[in-house]
């Protein structure tokens, strides 16, 4: 599957790099599917550029200003998009400098970077990984996109099992995740957007649903 996924990937015509999004909901595998198509490329032959949608967060006092427990604040205030495009899918687009920053926000510490820019190979590929990767802001930002399509349930327990969060899907504690996904869908709707649809279900063994 990720052969295939890699070899589908476009070839850039000249300098400029090609930008993959991995798109899917909490738990769906997004990072471990993009570490692993990144070295499906490698192992063709190919230059990448990893960066995750993790590292643009905003800042707390942006991502909880409409509560902490708010599925719309976790739709509309958790990444700053302004960065991700400015930062990298701009210096990594059509006629781009090819100078880019990979982070612009540390969670942990939740202090905005600023780190030294880096500099991608003529051609690289540039795979993205993380939420909501089908958003207006992001229109048109990929060359590529891959939806990541795991039923909640399953999502549900795999953050359990990550994070420690609880297993129900229905438990108030995770409402703001999975209703924040039921925000995106209704207004993005990426599952059609998506260049690929995969059913991420065993993560051992993906499968594409639909390639348009």
């Amino acid at each position: 599957m990720l052969t295939w996924l890699a070899d589908s990937i476009p070839h850039s015509t000249g300098d400029d790099c090609v930008r993959v999004g991995i798109d899917g909901v909490d738990g769906s595998g997004k990072t471990t599917f993009a570490n692993e198509l990144a070295e499906a490329l490698r192992a063709a032959g190919r230059n990448v550029v990893r960066v995750s949608v993790d590292d643009f967060h905003n800042v707390r006092a942006i991502r909880y200003r409409r509560g902490r427990s708010s599925p719309e604040g976790f739709w509309r205030d958790s990444f700053n998009y302004d960065r991700l495009r400015t930062d990298v899918l701009e210096p990594l687009g059509t006629g781009g400098s090819r100078r880019y920053r990979p982070a612009a926000h540390d969670l942990a510490t939740d202090q905005i970077l600023e780190p030294p820019c880096e500099v991608a190979p003529a051609g690289a590929v540039l795979v993205v990984d993380g939420l909501f990767l089908h958003r207006d802001e992001l229109a048109n930002a990929w060359d590529l996109s891959v939806f990541l399509d795991v039923p909640f349930d399953i999502t549900i327990q795999r953050m359990a099992h990550r994070d420690g969060t609880n297993p129900d899907p229905n438990h108030p504690t995770v409402r703001r995740y999975v209703e924040a996904q039921h925000l995106y869908f209704k207004a993005c709707n990426p599952h059609q957007k998506a260049d690929i649809l995969i059913a991420n279900t065993p993560l051992n063994a993906p499968r594409p649903l639909r390639i348009r």
